[in-house]
């Protein structure tokens, strides 16, 4: 492993948190507030910290495989490192633990709080919360498409012959291209929303730190209330359709935007994508309008807004679905282990491995009644390899394990079995709220203090597709 190459891409890192504290400052500068000093020096400390190590250990030459796996894990963990600097020094939080839980939030968009009071909150600390969200869905999108098939990980593993990017043994320039296009689409995207939800009352400040959260499916908001609060259903109805655009692989945004319309209605995850949430939103509709005391327009309005919500891991809220009948809590809970399509900015296990894992479950059911029987497992005309099926069986089961094991250490910290249950839940899938006291109209400040640290880990692990974070931890991935 290249030590200094590794160590000089993440002082480039840090240089570009930095850098995106510019926009925050301008804000603290328009609206003042307080917090000009305290974004001002966290952007001293990033731009310096990060040009000296980048100077002290420039190096060139490619990166191995081995390197990628350090840098995706430590990027994101120096970008929440630096990320709190903005909370601590401003004193939006009274301890490092809650500072570094929330910007770790934030940029694994994962919208789990420990922020209380937000809408009195400074403008430039509310749009760098945001900002953290859109940066963490940007590097997602960028990481699932074009890094982690190069490593041999993630959702996208099926496609990577066709989707633009680097090869499967180094990571090469080609990134810098892929990552180059996502980009226009995910900011042609979001100037869209903004435009949109500043047309439909908002003001710009609120429609440009929600559109930096929609499109990560992070769920932070300006108000404690989330979308709820601003009562529109003008508003609930762009915001629904942009999180599901935040959903879909953002490979298919690109086609369309080059005018190839068919690839979305040839593509099975969409197809199956777009199934699982008319399932879930026909479901909730029903029990919310024959035992929820909904109309029939109420229980469409808040039944499909929840469902796109928590599907795409974004974790807005609208109703307050804890108080809906058991049926609509347990369907919410289920979906939160589903998740958007790869290469989206969605958490949670994912469209195309909960298709697969199907496929596979009746592919054995199918052996049984013809044990002769040779089929292979396709995503529409392609077959599936067997490397790759194995790999989202074993990321399933790392899955279900770290679920049980998180859960059972967050009861042995003395809460509740729905708390403790739905908080892993929530963050090890990125989706924020959970059930009993993290709901959607709760927060996660009374969390103890290991919960805090053991829940920021399960946000890292679950953004970074698990195998990510879990092979640093194998003693043979350091050896030479």
């Amino acid at each position: 492993m290249n030590f200094r190459l590794v160590s000089y891409v993440l002082g480039i890192v840090i240089v570009g948190i930095g850098l995106s504290m510019l926009l925050p400052i301008g804000f603290s500068l328009y609206y003042g507030g307080g917090d000009l000093l305290p974004l001002t020096y966290s952007f001293l400390i990033c731009i310096s910290s990060g040009f000296l190590i980048s100077l002290v250990t420039k190096e060139e030459g490619e990166l191995g495989t081995k390197d990628g796996f350090v840098i995706v894990t430590l990027g994101w963990l120096f970008a929440a490192l630096f990320g709190s600097l903005p909370y601590l020094l401003y004193g939006t939080f009274g301890s490092f633990t809650d500072a570094f839980f929330e910007a770790m939030s934030g940029f694994t968009t994962t919208g789990a709080t420990v922020l209380i009071h937000i809408d009195k909150q400074p403008h430039g600390i509310l749009i760098w919360r945001s900002l953290t969200q859109w940066l963490g869905g940007m590097g997602i999108i960028v990481l699932s498409i074009a890094i982690l098939p190069a490593l041999n990980v993630g959702g996208m593993q099926l496609f990577k012959a066709e989707v633009p990017g680097p090869s499967q043994d180094r990571l090469t320039p080609r990134i810098k291209d892929t990552a180059r296009l996502l980009w226009i689409v995910y900011v042609i995207i979001s100037a869209s929303e903004t435009l949109l939800l500043f047309l439909g009352g908002m003001t710009f400040f609120d429609a440009l730190n929600h559109t930096f959260t929609t499109m990560a499916t992070g769920g932070f908001s300006t108000i404690d209330a989330s979308i709820g609060g601003f009562k529109s259903a003008y508003l609930d109805a762009v915001i629904t359709v942009f999180m599901f655009m935040a959903g879909i692989n953002f490979a298919l945004h690109y086609q369309l935007l080059k005018g190839n319309l068919k690839s979305f209605f040839k593509d099975t995850e969409f197809k199956f994508y777009i199934g699982i949430i008319v399932f879930f939103t026909v479901l909730i509709a029903a029990n919310l309008r024959l035992f929820g005391n909904y109309s029939l327009v109420d229980a469409i309005r808040y039944g499909s807004f929840q469902v796109v919500s928590i599907v795409t891991t974004t974790g807005y809220a609208t109703a307050d679905f804890e108080i809906w009948p058991h049926f609509g809590q347990y369907m919410m809970l289920f979906a939160m282990f589903i998740g958007g399509c790869a290469g989206s900015t969605g958490g949670s296990i994912k469209i195309i491995r909960i298709l697969l894992l199907i496929k596979c479950a009746y592919y054995e059911l199918y052996k049984l009644i013809h044990p002769r029987a040779i089929i292979s497992i396709k995503v529409g005309d392609k077959i599936v390899p067997e490397d790759v099926l194995n790999g989202i069986l074993g990321f399933f089961l790392l899955y279900i394990g770290i679920f049980i094991v998180s859960s059972l250490f967050m009861a042995l910290l003395g809460l509740d079995m729905i708390t403790a249950i739905s908080s892993v839940a929530a963050t090890l899938g990125n989706v924020g709220p959970g059930l009993g006291t993290v709901g959607p109209t709760d927060n996660y400040i009374h969390i103890p203090f290991l919960g805090k640290w053991l829940l920021s880990l399960c946000m890292l692990i679950g953004r970074l597709e698990i195998y990510t974070v879990m092979v640093l931890l194998i003693p043979a991935f350091w050896k030479k």
